[in-house]
């Protein structure tokens, strides 16, 4: 197994919620008549962490559920504000989680305001579910010279949301489901499209998928070696977010040496969440690689160690797929 210690400094960098830094939520308390900063309760950390961890000891990968085969919004998405806008990072884990548990079809979340404004109501004896956000307060400090200076500090902080079932009274749309459906080509064709817009020197052939740094390249067998075209897609999209760890690109670097190393088990996890969101994005089933199973020991482990390694991760995946998205202009 690969060490603790090692995985969780891999993985120890800024903890980021949409692709800006933070810090554990805090809010001033009185104490003797002066404010004191005092950690937020309960930690927004944990709360994500211990959720992902749990479906981790069920042996469910939760970032490879994100499909429902009803609602109007389609069969496959990240999940979406009532805007229609899609979430980002740490908050499409969080509510693809909880809608696998709960069993939502319908992507669509808001807040007890938003379902106020439309005239509906969140039905009695509903629990939200936790999204989060980044923002920042400015400090002023004074040094040993009496000179002050203002720093900005960047913290996380969280509010509730409603999935569209826990809620009555909305207008039709939000509750519409679609049509059936056939096997849906055109998703794969465009699928096919946005790996050739990327232009990355893709190569078919051999028994394994795999991105070489050395060569800058990225193999995979020929889709004819696949049960079906969405494995193949999905896996092609796993190895173009390896892609994007080229120093000509995002430079993303865990301190990997070999194969199978801590640095090479955070990389993974970070390419699993990329391919997953972009996989719902581009209207792809993701499906789990056996050849990841070895990896889910270290990174429950990890996870129960360290409340921010999964922000940590979810954050690179996210600048992962919106760099890769840039390519497609």
């Amino acid at each position: 197994m690969i060490p603790l210690a090692s995985v969780a400094l891999a993985l120890a960098t800024p903890s980021l919620a949409d692709g800006q830094g933070f810090m554990r939520a805090r809010c001033a308390e009185p104490l003797n008549g002066r404010l004191v900063m005092k950690p937020s309760r309960p930690d927004i950390y944990t709360r994500v962490t211990d959720k992902i961890v749990a479906d981790l000891e069920r042996g469910v990968r939760s970032w490879l559920k994100p499909w429902n085969a009803e609602h109007a919004a389609g069969r496959i998405t990240r999940p979406l504000r009532a805007n229609g806008e899609a979430y980002r990072g740490i908050n499409i884990l969080s509510l693809w989680m909880d809608a696998e548990l709960k069993g939502y079809v319908c992507p669509l979340w808001m807040t007890y305001r938003q379902a106020s404004e439309l005239n509906a109501q969140v039905r009695k004896g509903e629990h939200g579910s936790l999204v989060v956000y980044a923002d920042r307060i400015t400090r002023t400090e004074t040094n040993e010279r009496g000179e002050e200076s203002e720093s900005e500090i960047p913290f996380l902080k969280g509010y509730t949301v409603f999935n569209c079932e826990q809620i009555d009274g909305l207008p039709t749309h939000f509750y519409a489901t679609s049509a059936p459906k056939n096997a849906a080509p055109e998703r794969i064709a465009t699928a096919e499209g946005f790996a050739a817009s990327t232009r990355a020197d893709i190569r078919a052939g051999g028994n394994r998928a795999f991105y070489s740094v050395s060569g800058d390249y990225v193999q995979v067998p020929r889709i004819e070696c696949f049960a079906d075209a969405e494995g193949y897609y999905g896996t092609l999209l796993h190895e173009l977010t390896h892609w994007t760890r080229h120093e000509t690109r995002l430079d993303r670097d865990f301190g990997r040496k070999r194969w199978g190393d801590a640095g090479y088990a955070a990389e993974e996890l970070v390419a699993e969440l990329g391919a997953a969101f972009l996989c719902a994005d581009l209207g792809i089933a993701a499906e789990p690689r056996e050849d990841h199973a070895s990896y889910l020991a270290s990174w429950l482990e990890v996870l129960k160690q360290d409340k921010r390694a999964i922000f940590t991760a979810a954050s690179h995946a996210q600048r992962a797929a919106d760099f890769l998205h840039k390519l497609q202009h």
